[in-house]
């Protein structure tokens, strides 16, 4: 979504090719809510007159010191999380000091009652759907994606489809629980939202919408954007006659929402995510986004006030922390890449950033020392996207150092393909509240466009939708190590659990290699070439190669 779904401006990655792993790429960023970094918090940090709720990051073990700074500036300590090691701080100025790591803008309207781990496993299935008589689904002859990595019948479907206690966590805008394609293997008791709604941004202009459930706050069941559904969809939607196969249609579904309904993923309910991830046995999360409000943060950034470079600090260091905890506690992170057509090893400029509050972008020149926020964190599986051809995507970043591996996300541009329009992007379910909001379907629930498909059995409809993005490769790459969890996992938290740097190597080994193209380069239009550095085991448009379903279920244990 905006984190992840974002376009070069700001927008989603999936929808507008900006997002990471397609839909959208609005990163759901500093917390509870939408940051607040307003203009006069970032050219006055030492005169706002108005107190407001802040994450201060502090060095290991310095928390004390933390607090110091902050009640030195008149502030008070509201929360403490010395797990990440940060602080929720009430200040009318900015605390400053060697005890700060970075501060970041937050604001109540994203608070979420406190969920505390399970004491143990929650119960669940001892299995997946059986794997006798297994048949391609109805819509099938529209997943090119699905035959690419050998997701089929005839396919990897044939060896497993996953098992019911391998648990996927989907951070993003939401999962349709109730979906007849995602029903069979959602984990409702395991679900949770980290966020609540808001109708209006600071501006006042809309921003969520109107409050639908009590509190602003969506129950865990509800996706009114329609991203996380999708994402969800390709990962595990079941083998039940309904519409679509997902790679690994036999595991479990978990929602862990970080989204709001605008798409953005801010700082705190995406570190509250991971972490919940981390202490409830989830085996491997997709995270399609960026963390707004920044698609690019950079510690130290000329162009940005001393305010602005203190919130990306804490962006880095809170989604760092954040990332390694989940993965001491055996959580495999894949991450879509981002839609802005850059090469990651060596970004020039900016211009979508902040992108929240609306109206905040500039343009600002960037080096590599800035990050795409999860994306080019440590032990985060970066996945590039590629079209029905194998061609890069053009919206698709990548990046020799940044690039891990390559699945199907679509490309309507996309060349040496008899695939035409929507068909060259990846189908998947989609809400059908979500789709009637944006006008996709009329009235009496029919397609008011060719991207949006109903198929209805027994009385019951269902729909489906084709987005394309890096948002959409990465629930591929995600479905591939479930699969890899549920062959090689042992008995657990949760259910299974595999070292996560097992489960990447694994992964790497169960990918067909991919080399750059014979011209090194791939020249989408007269202003657009991407160059392709490595070698074909390992460069910088497909990593360590395009992602097999297949290989995974076949290939033998080291």
């Amino acid at each position: 979504m905006r984190g992840e779904l974002r376009t070069p401006g700001g927008v989603r990655e999936d929808r507008d090719v900006r997002n990471q792993g397609g839909p959208v790429r609005k990163a759901v960023f500093a917390g509870l809510a939408l940051t607040l970094l307003t203009t006069a918090c970032a050219a006055s940090q030492e005169t706002a007159a108005v107190s407001q709720d802040y994450l201060v990051f502090y060095p290991p073990g310095q928390g004390g010191a933390a607090t110091d700074a902050v009640e030195a500036v008149g502030g008070d300590v509201l929360s403490e999380d010395a797990q990440l090691g940060y602080l929720v701080a009430r200040a009318a100025r900015l605390p400053s000091g060697p005890a700060i790591v970075g501060v970041m803008p937050d604001r109540p309207i994203g608070e979420v009652a406190r969920v505390k781990p399970a004491a143990k496993p929650v119960a669940r299935p001892a299995a997946g759907p059986r794997r006798a008589a297994v048949k391609d689904e109805p819509l099938a002859g529209r997943q090119w994606d699905m035959r690419m990595i050998g997701a089929t019948a005839s396919g990897s479907y044939k060896k497993q489809i996953g098992n019911h206690k391998v648990l996927v966590g989907v951070i993003d805008t939401g999962i349709d629980g109730r979906h007849p394609d995602i029903a069979p293997n959602f984990n409702r008791k395991l679900s949770r939202n980290f966020v609540t709604d808001r109708p209006k941004d600071p501006k006042g202009k809309n921003l969520d919408g109107p409050c639908e459930h009590k509190g602003c706050k969506d129950p865990a069941d509800v996706d009114d954007d329609g991203h996380g559904t999708h994402v969800a969809s390709t990962i595990a939607s079941p083998l039940n006659g309904i519409g679509i196969g997902g790679v690994a249609p036999g595991v479990s579904l978990v929602n862990l929402r970080a989204g709001t309904d605008s798409g953005y993923f801010f700082l705190k309910p995406t570190m509250d995510a991971l972490k919940y991830a981390g202490d409830n046995g989830i085996d491997v999360v997709n995270m399609s986004f960026y963390v707004d409000p920044w698609n690019f943060n950079c510690p130290a950034n000329p162009a940005d006030t001393p305010a602005q470079q203190s919130e990306q600090k804490a962006i880095i260091a809170g989604m760092t922390r954040a990332v390694a905890y989940a993965r001491a506690r055996g959580v495999t992170l894949v991450s879509a890449i981002g839609n802005g057509s850059t090469d990651l090893g060596d970004p020039k400029q900016d211009t979508g950033s902040p992108d929240y509050p609306s109206g905040a972008a500039k343009s600002r020149k960037i080096d590599n020392t800035c990050l795409n926020v999860p994306a080019e964190l440590p032990g985060v599986i970066a996945v590039t996207s590629v079209g029905p051809s194998k061609r890069k995507a053009v919206y698709s970043d990548y990046g020799a150092e940044q690039a891990d591996v390559a699945a199907p996300g679509g490309d309507t541009l996309d060349t040496g393909t008899s695939l035409k329009g929507a068909a060259r992007e990846i189908l998947a379910a989609a809400p059908q509240k979500a789709l009637r909001a944006s006008t996709s379907i009329d009235a009496k629930g029919q397609p008011l466009t060719s991207s949006v498909i109903r198929e209805c059995k027994n009385g019951t409809c269902s729909y489906y939708q084709y987005l394309e993005g890096t948002s959409m490769a990465a629930p591929h790459v995600a479905g591939v190590a479930a699969l890899l969890v549920a062959r090689f996992g042992k008995p657990g938290r949760g259910g299974l659990e595999l070292d996560p740097a097992r489960l990447e190597s694994l992964l790497y080994a169960s990918t067909y290699d991919r080399g750059c193209p014979a011209s090194g380069n791939y020249r989408y239009s007269a202003d657009a070439t991407h160059v392709c550095v490595g070698s074909t085991a390992k460069n910088g448009f497909y990593g360590n190669g395009i992602v097999s379903a297949l290989k995974a279920v076949t290939i033998p244990g080291t």
